[in-house]
């Protein structure tokens, strides 16, 4: 049996996260969708997504499948319950279909899936949680923190912190091999911290769970970090940051607030940069998600959603709930606009497409890494989509 994560009809709402990923390759808590199924069935886990991100993707085969919901979170007890369906079986939660285990042919047709019929379906009694929108990755990424945790550090050795650190709950703390930390402190009694393979904590930092630091990543001096935040593997992370996702290979490297909020790959927020997550008048946030214009409330607090490839000016005002898209060069006086489109340069010009794909290859150089040509047909795709 192949595990495929498809993406559901409403992936357009994770704007701007969605434009360059499958929803499977959304970072919530210590692993992706992807990852998390991967290390929970021990299998390799296919993806069905929009056809001009396929290609990020290994094709899936005809046969028999286990079709799973890429915005849905499942515990390990519930993912391994969904391995053990039989054959013909369609779940469905709050009348949508989370998981079906069904025989597929190669060139399978997601549609046919849309129309089922809803009393063909078993209901789903337990409680998931649903990644239907951005800003919930934050919202609820304490539980994904404390899941993942007990999930990858079940029945394994911690490595040792180094005597010069202070630390708090030791027990609720598990390091990966290769960790450079001194003079720093560590308190998990408000929940789980997980440091990942050869990431470096600079002296002086404080770190609060739940809290992920992702393989490779950097902690630089005397860089506070409040829960429920992850950084992902390949960041680099100073200032104040609290209840924060950054996706891999993003960089806040300085001085300066990043609260409630979810920053995509490569992203670079520039020295002093802050951003504002609770309003004046400590009123609900609204947001638009679609093109109709709606507003959705968030609640009380909500940062900035920024989407691959955005950079930010050295002392950016940040509005709350702020949405970046894909591929910015941030800058302007006063606070931002709480809307930024993708392809912005500065507030009022478009990036040309040529240079767009050229800096993106030079902020990838500085990790070592390079566009690859897909990343540039996606690039391309939404260049011109949004022309």
């Amino acid at each position: 049996m192949q595990i495929v994560l498809f993406d559901n009809q409403q992936r357009n709402n994770l704007f701007p996260l969605s434009e360059t990923r499958a929803v499977a390759d959304l970072r919530t808590g210590i692993f992706t969708n992807k990852e998390r199924w991967e290390y929970i069935s021990g299998t390799e886990v296919h993806i069905l997504t929009e056809d001009y991100l396929q290609p990020l993707y290994n094709d899936y085969v005809s046969g028999d499948t286990l079709l799973i919901d890429a915005s849905v979170i499942f515990t390990e007890k519930q993912a391994k319950e969904i391995l053990k369906i039989p054959k013909e079986t369609y779940l469905s939660c709050s009348k949508s279909l989370i998981a079906c285990r069904i025989s597929v042919k190669e060139k399978f047709d997601f549609s046919a899936l849309k129309k089922l019929s809803f009393d063909k379906m078993v209901d789903w009694k337990e409680e998931v949680l649903k990644i239907d929108y951005p800003w919930q990755i934050f919202q609820h990424n304490h539980t994904f923190i404390n899941n993942d945790f007990a999930l990858i550090t079940n029945g394994r050795i911690s490595q040792t912190l180094d005597n010069t650190n202070s630390v708090i709950a030791k027990e609720n703390i598990f390091i990966e091999e290769g960790l450079n930390a001194k003079y720093s402190i560590f308190n998990a009694s408000e929940g789980p911290i997980y440091i990942g393979k050869n990431v470096t904590i600079m002296e002086g930092s404080i770190l609060r769970g739940p809290l992920v630091i992702g393989d490779n990543s950097l902690v630089k001096m005397g860089t506070k970090i409040y829960g429920s935040t992850t950084i992902s593997s390949n960041c680099v992370v100073g200032g104040e940051i609290k209840n924060s996702v950054l996706f891999s290979n993003s960089n806040k490297a300085h001085d300066g607030y990043l609260g409630d909020s979810v920053i995509s790959e490569w992203c670079n927020i520039g020295a002093g940069t802050s951003n504002s997550n609770l309003k004046n008048t400590a009123g609900d946030i609204l947001i638009t998600v679609d093109k109709n214009k709606s507003k959705i409330k968030v609640g009380q607090k909500c940062g900035v959603i920024m989407g691959d490839y955005t950079k930010t000016a050295i002392n950016s005002s940040i509005n709350t709930g702020s949405i970046f898209g894909v591929c910015c060069n941030v800058f302007g006086e006063g606070l931002l606009p709480t809307q930024i489109g993708n392809f912005s340069w500065g507030l009022k010009e478009k990036y040309k497409i040529e240079k767009a794909v050229q800096d993106i290859n030079n902020w990838k150089k500085l990790k070592q890494q390079e566009i690859n040509k897909n990343e540039e047909n996606i690039i391309q795709f939404l260049f011109t989509k949004n022309k």
